[in-house]
């Protein structure tokens, strides 16, 4: 394992590729260090006594103890200890903890290389298992790239006017493949270590150029990053740790881009295509089992404080919107519980959490999204939208008469009823809480992707039959 302070040396090592506002900036630019300083946490959090055992793992290749972040998951507990570090994360950070995309296209990958080689006796499974090593030797951070920009949504990869809408092989070397097209909505690909590139979809035997998934490092020749950050309005005097931290996302251009064959994990085997891009999508919804819990911790927590600062915590009305934030909460919790209960072992040994389980707790996350904000936000009142600016607080001529109005509970001081005023600001009415509410809907799949994958994976003849049984109607 790397500490954090390595980790931001070993960035600002790395080839400059990363472009904001139409300018060429490097990876401590100030823009992007909110989201660094999330990563760097991540570091920081697994070698802090109070969480030893939750954000490390015993590598299963040669027994050393790693970051959990670079853990390929060997049984239920590590799916479990998964899902609990990311909340615990989300805790820390006050919304995405962004580093569980790479390990869980690790996840991914270490599944489904083996299928191919089972089925096609091919050899990259053992290539992925070195590029493990490397991973987590080096404490690799991770981002993984599977949304197409897709061009036409009605046509095909092989049926676009432009075929680089889908990232494709365009050329196979001896020693390589180049790929050329972009990606996007790709989170912390500004400051990963390497990026992960996987399908998007399910592809017919006409697109074998576009079934291919590989690992390069993010300063790549050829790779170049177009990159929007975000993150809580900066303040001069209340900071605190939601105000640290922020993330970026990123259109990735493939430029013509050489990968070398031992970093290869797919090229033309379209029938894993669409296995591997459910795959990634499978692991990454079970962690939002994880990461949309502490998120409504937060929201919770934030509706019963304003509330008590209200007066107005034993309030009935109130008492059962706090009632329905623990029921999304812990519902989808407990689905990531059930999906990890209710596991199996792939061929390669890597456990695959339970499919409906996983993709119902995340349904139920994406379609609660807006209810709980919405239950912030009528609970908070509309000053966390008017709120004057922070210097004005601070400012001779009208501090005290700031702090004396804007009292609602006179056993807690201005100060702390101003910080929770501005905290609910910053999520749920700025432009930094408009990206997260929109990432809560669309993150790690749209909820008709959930709805699609239930359905194509659920047992309704069985419930049929169950029905007909009840109904007494005979075959």
């Amino acid at each position: 394992m790397i500490k954090s302070d390595e980790f931001l040396e070993r960035l600002k090592r790395m080839k400059d590729n990363v472009y904001m506002g139409g300018k060429l900036i490097k990876r401590d630019d100030p823009q992007l260090m909110p989201g660094v300083r999330v990563i760097m946490l991540s570091y920081d959090l697994a070698v802090h006594p109070e969480f030893k055992g939750l954000f490390t793992a015993t590598s299963h290749l040669d027994a050393k103890k790693i970051n959990r972040f670079t853990h390929i998951h060997q049984n239920a507990d590590d799916l479990i200890k998964k899902i609990d570090m990311t909340r615990e994360g989300i805790h820390q950070t006050g919304f995405c903890i962004q580093r569980c995309m790479g390990i869980d296209a690790m996840n991914a990958l270490s599944v489904v290389t083996k299928e191919v080689d089972d089925a096609k006796d091919t050899e990259y499974h053992q290539k992925f298992i070195e590029y493990l090593k490397y991973w987590q030797e080096n404490d690799i951070s991770g981002a993984c790239a599977q949304t197409d920009v897709k061009g036409n949504r009605k046509l095909r990869p092989h049926e676009q006017p432009d075929p680089d809408h889908y990232v494709r092989i365009v050329e196979r070397k001896k020693d390589g493949i180049i790929v050329r097209g972009a990606k996007s909505h790709i989170t912390m690909a500004a400051y990963a270590d390497e990026i992960i590139v996987i399908p998007t979809r399910m592809l017919t035997k006409e697109e074998g150029d576009w079934a291919v998934a590989f690992g390069i490092p993010a300063d790549a020749k050829g790779v170049k990053l177009v990159n929007r950050a975000s993150a809580p309005r900066a303040r001069k005097y209340l900071t605190s740790p939601l105000t640290d931290f922020g993330s970026s996302d990123s259109f990735i251009l493939f430029d013509d881009v050489f990968v070398p064959l031992e970093r290869v994990f797919l090229a033309g085997e379209t029938e894993f295509a669409g296995r591997l891009a459910l795959m990634f999508a499978l692991y990454h919804r079970h962690s939002y089992c994880g990461c949309k819990p502490g998120v409504t911790d937060i929201l919770m927590g934030l509706t019963a404080l304003v509330a008590e600062y209200h007066g107005l915590e034993k309030a009935q009305h109130i008492q059962h919107k706090i009632a329905d934030l623990i029921g999304v909460g812990e519902l989808v919790y407990a689905s990531g519980i059930a999906a990890a209960v209710r596991s199996e072992k792939a061929s390669s040994g890597t456990q695959i959490p339970n499919t409906i389980f996983a993709n119902v707790g995340r349904r139920h996350a994406g379609e609660n999204i807006y209810h709980e904000h919405s239950i912030l936000a009528d609970v908070s009142g509309g000053i966390s939208a008017t709120l004057p600016f922070e210097e004005d607080f601070f400012a001779e001529e009208t501090k005290d008469l700031l702090h004396k109005y804007i009292i609602h509970n006179d056993q807690v001081p201005a100060e702390n009823q101003h910080r929770c005023y501005r905290t609910i600001g910053d999520l749920i009415c700025s432009g930094f809480g408009g990206v997260w509410q929109i990432a809560g809907v669309h993150g790690g799949g749209s909820p008709i992707m959930e709805s699609i994958a239930l359905l194509g994976n659920y047992d309704l003849s069985k419930r049929k039959k169950l029905a007909k049984h009840i109904a007494g109607i005979k075959d």
